[in-house]
């Protein structure tokens, strides 16, 4: 009895504070709608390049991207093309939230417990080694087998954005899948940059990276929550990655794993303090009309004061930074990362011919089939195995249809066909792979799942009508 007037309580208190506050989302209901909605902004921002680099301003907007911008005072200057600087500076802010998600996924979400870990994981896994492995079936050798990591990524804003439109015809647990799977897959396609993607490394700068390293996990052991420090030092790393030869983004996942996760206080100092912050405000307000703001009333602005302070105290420095963070990536930085990198010239090429050419037809089989074939593959060898199960409500052809959609590979595609080629002719033709393989994959996918749904309810009424007329 106890118990249930303990949850219809709570029920009772969750409403009132729908009613002051509207209905409060779940971060994980946040991030859905963030991704859907950068999912829709790039879908825009690609189709608005390819127009743009297809038209009369092609040639002055490829010019433009190539203008060098130096940075810096005196002696201490950094000179780079603007492309450069979209690629090498804005996209760490990428790899930050990138590795902050990771981060808060191993801690808290979908990759914190083994059990529902292993199916994800081991999917990312073989949604990785089978693209590779197509890819270089087809360049096993000469300029071109570099590319053979392209494939291996799946965009999560395209991928979950698509799967998300499906939201009412699918089972929850799916999107859950696949926003499990394509975080898994980033950690995969980060370390394969920082492995495979290293030109000549500079003994010198890399100690300097692993010395910044040092100071921001003391920070993170020595309780400094506030972020300044994190992001002056986070600048350091990035530059002495610059110069040390491993791709500098990888400072963004660096930085992200060294920031606090804990909170400075717990939930139940923060409901003793809003208790006692409560009885204040309330001696307050009993003090007269004078009190009737915080303006007029110095003992209720020090409430307000306190209870913002209080707020803050239960959210770890990094859920303050991934919230703030995450507009500025999905809206700003990946919109100008596809313009800067989508522009592909239909005009100078043969379409056809292109799409024939050995690093296109790679990337697309890799996107393609590869994905599908290692996803679906190593997720029903592992259930098989009894190593894990299906999530909840998960059938086989709704794997399957994800199988499809994680062939998606958009931005971290894009990124790694930039460290891949030193040839502008090579990363074009990735460029063409990556988006022919994006729209067939999207197609695929959708389709999938929604003759899936078409069977499925046909089935059930059947079903019913066959019950009715027993």
């Amino acid at each position: 009895m106890a118990e249930q007037h303990s949850r219809t309580k709570n029920k009772g208190n969750h409403r009132r504070l729908e009613e002051l506050f509207g209905r409060m989302l779940s971060p994980f209901e946040r991030f859905l709608r963030r991704t859907t909605a950068g999912g829709i902004i790039l879908v825009g921002t690609t189709v608005f390049a390819l127009i743009l680099a297809n038209s009369g301003w092609g040639d002055a907007i490829h010019r433009a991207w190539e203008t060098t911008a130096r940075i810096g005072i005196g002696p201490w200057q950094l000179e780079l093309s603007v492309h450069s600087w979209v690629n090498e500076g804005l996209m760490a802010l990428f790899f930050l939230l990138v590795g902050l998600e990771l981060k808060r996924e191993i801690l808290v979400g979908e990759l914190s417990s083994f059990r529902e870990a292993v199916l994800p994981v081991v999917a990312a896994a073989g949604g990785m080694i089978a693209p590779a492995l197509l890819y270089h079936v087809v360049n096993p050798d000469g300029p071109a087998a570099h590319g053979w990591g392209i494939p291996m990524a799946t965009d999560i804003a395209f991928a979950v954005g698509i799967l998300v439109l499906l939201a009412w015809r699918i089972p929850p647990g799916l999107i859950v899948f696949l926003t499990a799977l394509a975080i898994a897959d980033d950690l995969g396609a980060v370390l394969v940059i920082a492995v495979f993607y290293t030109r000549e490394l500079v003994p010198v700068a890399l100690g300097g990276a692993g010395g910044v390293l040092v100071v921001l996990a003391l920070l993170n052991r020595g309780g400094i929550r506030h972020p300044l420090p994190y992001g002056l030092l986070g600048l350091l790393l990035w530059f002495m990655l610059l110069k040390s030869g491993i791709h500098p983004t990888i400072a963004g996942v660096l930085l992200a794993f060294s920031i606090p996760a804990r909170p400075a206080c717990t939930l139940e100092q923060l409901d003793d303090r809003l208790g006692q912050l409560h009885r204040k405000l309330r001696e307050g307000l009993a003090d007269g009309d004078a009190c009737g703001s915080t303006l007029a009333c110095p003992v209720l602005a020090t409430v307000a004061e306190n209870l913002e302070e209080n707020a803050r105290s239960v959210q770890s420095p990094q859920q303050r930074i991934e919230h703030a963070l995450h507009p500025w990536v999905t809206f700003g930085v990946i919109p100008l990362f596809a313009m800067s990198n989508m522009g592909i010239d239909f005009r100078s090429m043969n379409f056809l011919d292109n799409l024939y050419e050995p690093v296109t037809l790679g990337v697309m089989l890799g996107l393609v089939f590869g994905k599908f074939i290692g996803i679906s593959g190593f997720s029903w060898a592992a259930v098989k195995l009894g190593v894990c199960n299906l999530p909840s409500g998960v059938g086989w052809r709704h794997l399957l249809g994800v199988a499809w959609l994680a062939g998606i590979g958009f931005t971290m595609s894009l990124f790694i066909g930039q460290l891949a080629f030193d040839s502008p002719v090579l990363v074009e033709r990735a460029r063409l792979g990556i988006l022919a393989a994006s729209v067939v994959s999207a197609v695929l996918g959708l389709t999938w799942l929604c003759i899936g749904y078409r069977v499925q309810s046909s089935a059930a009424r059947m079903g019913r009508t066959g019950d009715a007329r027993k």
